[in-house]
Parts: structure tokens; sequence; C-alpha cells
């Protein structure tokens, strides 16, 4: 008796180690998200849930006349129950969103669903639920709609076998470059601006007729994207060329306004077109933020940008009010502190500091005719297209000829029997069997004698013989275009262009979003030129205080802390933060406290890299050129500008080993000619400065100095005649000589050499 207890042992033919189970699961799961839900295809433009969406309210009839009228809208959830229920087994809430996008016309360039209720705003406002709102197809659907019984498309089974829906639909223009498309897929994602329908047109056409069409003459036709919204694309040519050539890119939007004059000689700035993605809501936040900021987590006050910002802003803006309504969507209100306001100064303080102005990304990845989702330049994706509406048009026509043919077959019969109708009339009436006796009779086909038999007694009469004459000219006429069509690859490009050009006639309009170049806006911050001294303490606390006639004995520090040092320069200048792992940060000095004061932390003004701590400081005007050194011997010039970041979080500018450490920056005044390095061990090595080179990206530098870990450079300087040396003399009493022309000889050598060490010091310290 077998043991039940014995697991059964799998046959090793039906086993599949789970790594590879897993890769392939994977792999099948992010094609289905790739081609079954992210990404549009480049034939019709429509993701899978859209274009069943459009194909289900086509079968519905909810059909909108192209001048107007049709029938009523339905209700919204009858739409997406048709739909989840026939083509797409999802959540209703995913099929409802798609719908409402397509209703939505700030967020489609052309509309392909007409709502009616509330459909959300471009503020945010979710659309009502769907048993609120109705739809039915815009007109412009029609240009995908229209052909799709005309044997235009690919059919496939639906989910379950009941039915079938379409591959994609018969789009006659290129709708994935007029509405765009934008979604995450696995590994893919794709951001497809909309575009002008009369341009798309223009650049079809002229493709068709001209397939080396040259760069330059296609821009020209199609020049940028043109956004629901309006507003203003800024970008130089070259970038949107660049863009469309490789697929991806950005283009910089900025908002649109005029200035309205009121009484007295006031003034206000009303924007009435915003970039795409920015909303009124999100500007009135951005203003409420910059004027009323918040201390920002982690801190116990305001960052003195936050001060400085909310400073600039309120100096020229006084009010901003939101006076939005169904005439004007977009009218937001901004009223200038006083009528002496520069207008470009508010104007460029408002684009610098909110969403006034931003970037649109451009990522023009979609399902191409093979299938395969890829990123494709414009030409690439207007030729596809081109491609497979030939395809389409090829299809449409040989669908037409065979119906044309048929009916030309069936009028021929008609025609042979009318002259005999006496004769037919006695075969029926004296035949068990009338269909083979009359094909016997008259030589005609099975499909031929089936439509006499289904005649009706009035199309029996002598005028009915006139008509299927007239009838059988009309279609021989259309039979012959049709063929003509068919032979002749001009004569279907003809058709095409032809068929555009009345679609571009049809639906087309003028260009909303304005396409000229402009300068980013940079808000600059007034700043007095003064002199001031930035005063560093060992601690990290820092100051300026004005002037440069400081008196050392009058700085007070907290307990335990001390000077490092005082830097003499100009209130614009910058100060410099040498971290220890090699970092820099840089504070504007406008930026650093000032008063009688301990200061502020530095800690509070930059963001130090986790482990970093603050080492070296160095404050002073941007051409300075500044010596920088570390403890293996290795420098590199560079000037303070080059250390100069856009951002609190600094960056890498100096390549340090474990074990080595940044030696105090040394500014090189331009009566310098040589370099001084001073060993631990006191040994001393003086070479020209010309012998180091400007480094301003930073790095590891040249070899100063031959030293090692333990006697490591402790000291670097540059001068002109004169050397000053710091240390230790006998008995431990500190020390300072002055090395000349005759001391300096002995120590004088090339780069990179050990030197010798200073006669009459115990222990050399540093050097000035």
């Amino acid at each position: 008796m077998p043991d039940l207890f014995d697991p059964v042992r799998p046959d090793p033919a039906d086993t599949l180690p789970l790594a590879d189970y897993a890769q392939r699961a994977y792999l099948e799961y992010a094609l289905s998200v790739v081609k079954g839900r992210a990404l549009p295809d480049v034939s019709d433009g429509a993701k899978p849930v859209q274009r069943r969406i459009l194909y289900a309210m086509h079968r519905m009839g909810l059909t909108f006349g192209a001048t107007g009228g049709g029938p009523k809208p339905v209700k919204s959830a009858r739409v997406v129950g048709d739909v989840l229920g026939r083509f797409h087994p999802h959540g209703d809430v995913a099929a409802y969103d798609a719908l409402v996008r397509m209703a939505q016309d700030f967020s489609q360039r052309y509309p392909l669903i007409d709502g009616q209720g509330n459909f959300g705003s471009r503020d945010g406002d979710g659309a009502a639920a769907m048993r609120y709102t109705e739809a039915r197809l815009a007109p412009i659907a029609r240009l995908l709609l229209d052909e799709i019984d005309e044997g235009t498309v690919d059919w496939r089974p639906n989910y379950d076998g009941s039915t079938e829906e379409p591959a994609v639909l018969p789009a006659r223009l290129p709708f994935v470059l007029l509405n765009g498309a934008s979604g995450i897929a696995v590994g893919l994602a794709t951001e497809i601006p909309s575009h002008n329908l009369r341009e798309v047109a223009a650049a079809a056409v002229a493709l068709l007729k001209n397939d080396k069409l040259s760069d330059d003459d296609l821009r020209e036709l199609l020049p940028a994207p043109d956004f629901p919204g309006g507003g203003q694309i800024i970008s130089p040519a070259a970038d949107i060329r660049d863009a469309y050539a490789s697929g991806r890119g950005s283009v910089k939007v900025r908002a649109r306004w005029v200035i309205e004059d009121l009484a007295r000689g006031q003034w206000q700035l009303v924007v009435n077109e915003l970039p795409p993605g920015t909303s009124v809501a999100r500007v009135m936040a951005e203003i409420e933020e910059l004027t009323n900021p918040k201390v920002k987590a982690g801190k116990k006050a305001l960052l003195q940008e936050q001060v400085q910002l909310r400073q600039t802003v309120l100096a020229v803006l006084d009010a901003v009010r939101d006076e939005s309504s169904r005439d004007a969507p977009v009218r937001l209100v901004f009223e200038p502190k006083t009528r002496t306001v520069e207008q470009a100064e508010l104007i460029t303080t408002l684009l610098a500091h909110t969403s006034l102005e931003s970037s649109v990304p451009l990522n023009l990845t979609m399902v191409g005719r093979d299938g395969r989702p890829v990123q494709k330049g414009l030409r690439t994706i207007l030729r596809e297209w081109i491609d497979f509406r030939l395809a389409t048009v090829e299809r449409r026509t040989r669908h037409r000829l065979a119906k044309v043919l048929d009916r030309i077959h069936v009028l021929e019969g008609r025609q042979l029997v009318l002259l005999k109708i006496e004769e037919v009339i006695r075969i029926i009436r004296a035949s068990d069997e009338p269909k083979p006796a009359l094909i016997a009779r008259f030589k005609l086909s099975d499909r031929q004698a089936e439509d006499i038999l289904e005649l009706r007694l009035r199309q029996l009469a002598k005028l009915e013989g006139i008509k299927i004459e007239q009838d059988l000219k009309e279609l021989r006429g259309e039979q012959g275009k049709l063929e003509e069509i068919l032979g002749s690859p001009a004569a279907l490009k003809r058709t095409l262009i032809k068929e555009i050009e009345t679609d571009a006639k049809q639906f087309g309009d003028a260009r909303r979003t304005l396409v000229q170049e402009e300068k980013k806006a940079v808000a600059e911050i007034r700043i007095v030129d003064e002199p001031v001294t930035v005063v560093v303490s060992r601690k990290g606390w820092v100051r300026a205080l004005k002037g440069h006639e400081i008196e050392l004995a009058t700085l007070q520090f907290k307990q335990g802390d001390e000077l490092y040092g005082t830097f003499a320069c100009r209130s614009l200048d910058t100060l410099v933060v040498l971290g220890n792992s090699g970092r820099v940060y840089s504070v504007a000095a406008s930026a650093l406290p000032g008063g009688r004061g301990d200061g502020q932390p530095i800690t509070t003004l930059i963001d130090l890299e986790s482990g970093t701590q603050p080492m070296h400081y160095f404050a002073g005007a941007a051409e300075t050129v500044l010596l920088l050194a570390n403890t293996a011997g290795f420098g590199l010039l560079a000037k303070a500008g080059d250390l100069h970041g856009r951002n609190r979080g600094g960056k890498s500018f100096l390549s340090l080993e474990p074990g080595e450490h940044v030696l105090p920056p040394v500014a090189v005044a331009p009566a310098h000619a040589q370099v001084a390095c001073l060993a631990m061990d006191g040994r001393l090595l003086v070479f020209g400065l010309d012998e180091l080179k400007l480094q301003s990206n930073g790095g590891r530098g040249l070899t100063l100095m031959d030293v090692d870990a333990k006697a490591p450079l402790v000291s670097v300087a540059t001068f002109a005649d004169a050397l000053r040396v710091q240390g230790q003399g006998r008995g431990g009493k500190a020390k300072e000589e002055t090395l000349r022309a005759t001391e300096l000889a002995r120590h004088a050598g090339r780069r990179a050499r050990k030197g010798h060490k200073i006669e009459g010091f115990v222990k050399p310290m540093r050097v000035m």
C-alpha cells in the first residue's frame, strides 16, 4: 500500500527555475503595461482604454454630427459600464478618468468627447461622479471612427471572446501629435505635447509631396507645440529642433499677460494664459508662500534666503486676486506696490519665482507600427503615420471597390432579365426550383439569381430600367476612380493629400501658443555695493560687518570659541566654505547676518553632506585666484568664482584620499610669482607659480611637494620676493623670520621635489 504522506514529485520536464519564471513573468507584465495601458499608438494616438471608450460610444450611436446636432448625450456611467462589460475589464475609476480627460478642453487640444456637466477644472478640481455627467462623441471624433466599418483596420477578440474590438482606429490625422499623451509604464515614460491641427496637416502633406523635405523646412511648417491653454514658448529654435530630432528634450513656456491702465496713473498686471500644468490656484499658493514663508522643518527661524525673497517680492507686489470666471477662464490680477514700480521689474520677479514660467518636458515615446515602444523623432512619427494612412486608404479603397463591383454585378443581372421579364415570371411560376432554372436559362450567377428572386414588383417598371442604366454608369465611373487609386501610388498619395487638406480646413483653428524666443527670467536681488568685513569663528559662526576698519579686540564670541579669520571684501562678494570631504559651499556675503552679535552658524546657511564638516573659509571677489592644497602634497589653482554653487548643497571640487586634509586656501596676489611649501619636518620648497595651472573644475591637482604620511604638507603660500616663516625656536618660544633672496635660493627647486630644512627653527609651523 502506498504511503499517503509521501509527497508527489513533479516531472522535471514540467518544472522551471524560480529565477527564470520570475524574469519571464515580469517581462510579460512590463510589456502588458507598456502596450496595454500607458503608451499611445503612433497610428491613432490612442491608448487602449481611450480606443475602447471611443469605439464603445460609436457602437452606442453617440456620434455628434459634423455640423452639430445628433443624438442626446447619455450618462457617463452608462458608457463606462459598456466599456467595462465588453472591452476593458479593469476598474471603473480608470475608465471614467480617461473619459473625463478626453472631454477636458484644458487637457486636450482637440477634445474627442463632448461632455455635459462638471468635468473638472485646470485648478485641480475633479469631475463630478459619472452618475451626474453626460457624454457623447465630439464632431472631430469622426476622423477616428468614420471608416472603421470599411475594412480599414484589423480586429481582435475582446477579453472574453464574445465580440471583437479594433486593434487601432483608422485615424484620418496624426492624433498622437494633435492631442499628445502623458503616461508612465515599466521602465518607460511618455510626454507628448499637443500640436496645432493645421500645422500638423501641412507638415504631413509636405512630407507626402517630398519625402526628402529638410528639417528646417519641416520646422517652418511645424515650429513647436501648441498647448490648449496658450502661453508663450521662449526656448531657442535650436533647442526645439534638437528635441524634435531626438524625441527628447524640453521647452520653456511662460504665461501671457496684459497691462491694464487705471485711474490716476495706476496700473495692474493681468495674466490671461498659463503654461501647461500650471493653475491659478498653484500660482496663488506660490505667492502666499513667498510673501508669508513658513519656517522649514528642522529650523528654528526663517532662512536668510526666505527673508530676502519675501522683501524682494513685497517691494514690488501689493496684492493678487483671482478674477477667473466662465467668460475668462484665466484672469489673475497683480497689483504693484506703487504706480512707480517698473512694469518689467514686477513681471521678472513673478516669472522668476513662480510657475508662471516653467519647463515642459518632451519625450516622444510611443508604440510604433511594428508593435515596439520606441522614442521617435518628429519626422519618424509623421512618416510612420503616413505609411499607416496610405495602407488604410488602400484597404478602404479595396473594400469600396469590392462593394461597387458586387453592386455592378447585381445590376447587370437585373438589366439582363428586365428585358425578358415575362419569361422570368413564367419560369418562376412553372418551376419548383426557380433559381437553377434562371441560372441555366439566362447564364446568371447564384448572386444575381438570388437578387432577381427577391425583387419587388414595383422594381419591374419601365422607369426602373432607366434608373439601372444610370446607376451602372455612375458605378462604373466610381470603379474607374477606385482602380486608378489602387493601380497608381501617385493617385493614392493625391487622394490622401486631398483628404488631409479637407479635414484641416474643416477642423483646423488658429495657433494658441505664441512662439517667440526670450531670455529666461532671472530675478536680481538689489544689493548695495559697499565694503564689508566677513568674520568667521573657529566653530563656524559667521557674520558680516560694514566697513573694513574693524577693531579685532571688540569682536565677541561665544564661550569656548575664538576668531578663525576676517576677510575684507564687498557686499557683492561670496563666502566660500571648504569641507573636510573636498566639497565646497558658497554663501553670498549679503546673506550673512550683520550686527555686533555672535552671528549665525554656517550650518544654517548651507546643507552639509552627511559626515562633512566645515574646515576652512574664504571671502572675496569671484576673480580672486586661490591656491588650494592638501596634506598629501597635491594642489591646484582656481578662481574663487569656480567654487561658487547654485544650491545650498554645494558641489564636489577637491579630490581627497582617506586620511588627507584640506589646507587653508591662499589668495594669490597679482604680484606673486613664487610658491612656498612647508612640510611638518621643517622642509621648505620654493618654486615658480608658473609651474601650476588653473583648474576651474577642481580635481586632485598637481604634486606640489614630495611628502609622506610621517611628514605631511602643513602650509603653503605665494609671495613676490620675501617669505615670512612662523614657528617655534629654542625653548618653545614663538619665532618669526623673513627669508629673502639669499636664504630662499637654498630652498628653490622644481615642483614635486623634497626641499631643504629651514635653519634656526626647532619647529616651523607656517609660511606666509
